[in-house]
């Protein structure tokens, strides 16, 4: 990933707006048109990195203290208590979106139609969906017909719409995006290198918007009625029509090169490392019993994930809880595993994660035998991603057999495998409030230590939905919702509601 490559749509954007100081403290919606002049072969590169390395990499970041895969080395971090500056709006998926992502995608779709280069729309309705959604699902009501378009005047005090209307026009830029992939085009995705996602291959990308389609398909598991009704059909479709295999994984790679940003957000060099000290007390154990057995059996993956203690052995850190006192040559650091070394890449949706998706729909349809066929191949396929040796990929999955096998296979089993292999995903934020942060599915799951008390004071008090940022609500409170941390961070978004 090279830097001035990363940066070219934000130094044109601080260009439009005349470098002002006051341009980091607003979001997509108030700056003006990027640029008419450049073809969209040379913006579709800024599009997909501000979408993996800026909107996912921070919607990723702040949220480790609830998925826990991370802890800090410090007693009560604000994103492990839930406190401070997720309780003062400080936050910056929002930024993150809506200054950097999102209007990268909108000037793809603009430029696309202006060179006649319908696959140019697509990927950037694609784009734009995925990070919509990442958004949507961890803010509930966000900005969207009032975002910057690339054509209109600023607007500051855009208008919020519900949740249940971004999730529709989620699956409308999707199915359009498919469809327009077909089209005709006179330039090539790939023309000048800057597919860095499928290097101007459509049908991948065809495959990869089905994948968005069905994950986001499968969000809706607590809606019964109306127009977003859970429909495990609908998602096999869309899942049997995506990722087949781990060569279409999704993914951006980095070089560990000198540069900050040819690197992983989570090694020794990214930015984001000083935000995830050490592998987790939860996913080490985790991975220590990942079948949940009563004598335990070792994930071939822990020492594959997790870097072993300077001191010796795999041990996580309490999230809330800091070092406690302790020597931090006693845990198992953050940086340096399959995630998180400098040319580690990051995922955006995988094989794996698809296989899991259509094992839950079947299963929830009542199909446990081709569910649990699924599943096998959902472990099998994030072991070999992550280069398992075969005899040991085959080891673990006849104690799977053996000792789950059918009969004793459920929602829990699937849930743990998926959480597993979607290492840093902020996919994982929306499992666990699906299943309301149930340490049935989640064996081991506790809150982390040192929880805000005044806004979460029982034990089953999880965060929902994380608060808006205090720049929004400076300059646009009579247009979004209720900003109260005591409402914000405890009320579920819509699709976490049952109906």
């Amino acid at each position: 990933m090279k830097l001035y490559k990363y940066l070219l749509s934000i130094c044109i954007i601080a260009t439009a707006v005349s470098c002002s100081d006051d341009y980091f403290d607003v979001n997509g919606s108030v700056t003006a048109p990027t640029t008419t002049s450049l073809a969209p072969q040379y913006r579709i590169q800024g599009a997909i990195e501000n979408t993996v390395a800026t909107a996912q990499y921070r919607g990723a970041r702040e949220v480790l203290g609830i998925t826990q895969y991370g802890s800090q080395n410090t007693a009560a971090y604000y994103s492990e208590s839930w406190n401070t500056f997720l309780t003062t709006g400080s936050y910056f998926l929002w930024q993150n979106a809506y200054v950097y992502a999102l209007p990268n995608t909108s000037d793809l779709i603009y430029l696309g139609n202006q060179f006649e280069a319908p696959n140019y729309v697509a990927v950037g309705k694609i784009l734009r969906a995925y990070i919509l959604g990442m958004t949507t699902d961890q803010y509930g009501d966000i900005v969207l017909d009032e975002t910057y378009d690339s054509e209109s005047a600023m607007n500051i005090t855009p208008k919020f719409q519900t949740q249940e209307e971004i999730y529709a026009r989620i699956f409308k830029l999707l199915d359009e995006a498919i469809i327009q992939l077909d089209e005709p085009s006179a330039i090539g995705l790939d023309d000048e290198g800057g597919d860095v996602l499928y290097h101007g291959d459509q049908e991948k990308w065809k495959q990869f918007a089905y994948s968005i389609k069905a994950r986001y398909l499968n969000h809706l598991s607590k809606k019964s009625s109306g127009e977003f009704a859970y429909n495990p059909d609908a998602i096999i479709e869309a899942a049997e029509k995506g990722i087949s295999s781990n060569d279409l994984n999704a993914l951006i790679m980095y070089g560990g090169g000198e540069m900050e940003n040819d690197n992983q957000p989570f090694s020794i060099n990214g930015y984001g490392s000083s935000r995830f000290d050490y592998f987790s007390d939860f996913f080490v154990k985790l991975l220590k019993n990942s079948l949940a057995l009563e004598t335990p059996v070792e994930d071939p993956r822990l020492t594959v994930i997790v870097p072993e203690a300077i001191n010796g052995g795999y041990q996580g850190v309490v999230t809330g809880r800091g070092l406690d006192g302790n020597s931090g040559d006693d845990y198992s650091l953050g940086n340096g595993g399959f995630y998180t070394m400098p040319n580690s890449p990051t995922y955006m949706i995988t094989y794996s994660e698809l296989k899991f998706i259509e094992a839950e729909a079947k299963f929830r349809k009542g199909d446990k035998a081709s569910a649990y066929a699924d599943y096998v191949l959902g472990i099998e396929a994030d072991m070999q991603k992550l280069g398992i040796p075969s005899a040991d990929i085959s080891a673990y999955l006849n104690t799977i057999d053996d000792e789950i096998g059918t009969e004793n296979f459920g929602l829990s089993e699937i849930f743990i495998q998926k959480y597993i292999a979607n290492v840093l995903n902020p996919e994982t934020w929306v499992d666990f409030r699906r299943v309301d942060y149930s340490s049935d599915i989640y064996p081991g799951l506790v809150r982390p230590e040192n929880v805000n008390q005044d806004i979460f004071p029982n034990e089953d008090d999880w965060i929902q939905a994380m608060m808006y940022e205090y720049n929004e609500e400076d300059r646009n409170y009579e247009n979004m919702p209720n900003n109260d941390p005591y409402v914000r961070l405890t009320t579920p978004v819509w699709w976490d509601v049952e109906g």
